[in-house]
């Protein structure tokens, strides 16, 4: 009866939710009041995909999504992005039927990396993508190694386990004695044999605590990694991109399939691999996947073209107090080599904590605005003086610097002159202070 009441409720309080455009969390919140216990009471699919890591749970998640309903699966995923056990519980007692049945042929979530020991205590996934462990949101993560034991209770002995092969902490978690698949990049002409970036998480081996050795480096601490004393090293891929060339924007997934990037990002290509990994696992055809993946245009807002006067923009998300999405897309910026302008905005840091910290800022890698193609790199929200002071020890050239806190003079004093390309490097809580600014191009 508590199972019954909990789906009604959670079903009646999402309707209204969507009449009142909310509700994503609150229905599951109400109904785990009435039935703590009822994502074990009932029946879910066969496959349980979950997606958890630091960086490119929810573009992941999408195109997982995408490539199995091309592939005719029915699909339960929680678009919204709502990944905490609130979220879950919603999506899916929303999708059950009054027996407790989920209907479905496959159940894909995103799951908070802090509280997937939380969603996963009831049940558990069939398989576990583990994209990435990085620095972020100190404020309530602390350090990667930390993330990784929070993560750790919800890996259940049967759950197949799809992993980074080129993250040494993520690969730790093959210790647990779970199946495991691993994904990974080849050497390309992009990989480094030094180490970019403000700090380096894979010094040193995170099993035993040596100095570890690096092959090549994809970025950050991303890369091709063997512990100088113990036997921790980076496995053999079971799926792999390998062939890269982002400047042409294409790659070769397991040597014989061919896709091109819509986004030349190497993020991009590590969520197009997980993606691929995860689908090709439960019996996706490579022709079916690639199909979809190539050429793929995300649409949960990550990467959004628009028009600004006589500008082409993009605006590349970047994670507030997460350093390496900051490198991420700087990188990209910088690669691009087209003439270009950038707009930097931090208006509002943490939707949840409320923070005003701004330490994070000294951890990105801004020199990379330096590129002689960047023409201006204007500053704007409310913590403009915090970039300003932090731009002031780059190498940026300070007269290209351009200070305005207002978002919307920003936005207007670049639609007034020029015509060069525009980047704008922002959050995802201040994305739309912009985007309501400017007129988004169609997909």
């Amino acid at each position: 009866m508590r199972r019954f009441l909990a789906i009604i409720l959670c079903k009646f309080m999402r309707l209204v939710g969507k009449l009142l455009g909310r509700g994503s969390s609150l229905p599951g919140q109400f109904a785990l009041k009435v039935c703590p216990d009822v994502l074990s009471r009932v029946k879910l699919p066969p496959y349980v995909i979950a997606v958890t890591g630091s960086n490119g749970k929810t573009s992941t998640v999408e195109m997982i999504a995408a490539i199995l309903k091309a592939a005719g699966k029915n699909v339960v995923y929680n678009a919204e992005g709502s990944n905490q056990i609130e979220g879950v519980t919603t999506l899916i007692l929303s999708q059950c039927d009054l027996g407790g049945r989920v209907r479905g042929d496959v159940l894909l979530l995103e799951s908070d990396e802090r509280y997937a020991r939380h969603t996963f205590h009831w049940f558990h996934p069939t398989h576990f993508v583990i994209t990435n462990l990085y620095r972020d949101q100190l404020t309530r993560n602390g350090h990667p190694q930390w993330v990784y034991d929070a993560i750790l209770p919800a890996i259940h002995p049967s759950t197949t386990l799809v992993l980074n092969a080129d993250d040494p902490l993520v690969a730790c978690f093959a210790h647990q004695g779970n199946p495991v698949k691993w994904f990974g990049l080849e050497a390309w002409p992009g990989a480094t044999k030094e180490h970019h970036g403000m700090y380096h998480d894979g010094a040193f081996c995170p099993l035993c605590g040596a100095p570890m050795e690096y092959e090549l480096y994809h970025y950050n601490h991303i890369g091709h990694y063997r512990c100088t004393q113990c036997d921790h090293h980076r496995p053999h891929p079971d799926f792999a991109v390998t062939s890269l060339d982002l400047e042409a924007g294409q790659l070769v997934l397991d040597g014989d399939t061919p896709i091109q990037l819509a986004f030349r990002s190497i993020y991009n290509v590590y969520n197009i691999l997980a993606a691929w990994s995860a689908c090709r696992m439960i019996g996706v055809d490579k022709a079916t996947a690639a199909g979809v993946i190539n050429n793929y245009i995300l649409k949960n807002g990550r990467m959004v073209r628009f028009t600004l006067g006589q500008h082409h923009g993009t605006l590349l998300t970047s994670k507030h107090e997460n350093s390496v999405a900051y490198d991420t897309n700087l990188r990209y910026i910088r690669d691009t080599k087209t003439p270009c302008s950038v707009l930097v905005v931090v208006d509002a840091i943490s939707r949840k904590y409320f923070t005003g910290e701004t330490s994070w800022l000294w951890d990105i890698d801004f020199d990379m605005l330096a590129a002689p193609h960047v023409q201006r790199v204007v500053l704007s929200g409310r913590y403009v003086n915090d970039l300003a002071l932090r731009f002031a020890c780059s190498a940026v050239p300070q007269d290209k610097v351009v200070l305005e806190a207002s978002i919307p003079q920003a936005v207007e004093y670049l639609e007034g002159s020029g015509s060069e390309d525009v980047y704008v490097v922002t959050c995802f809580s201040d994305r739309d202070k912009v985007l309501d600014r400017v007129e988004i191009e169609e997909k």
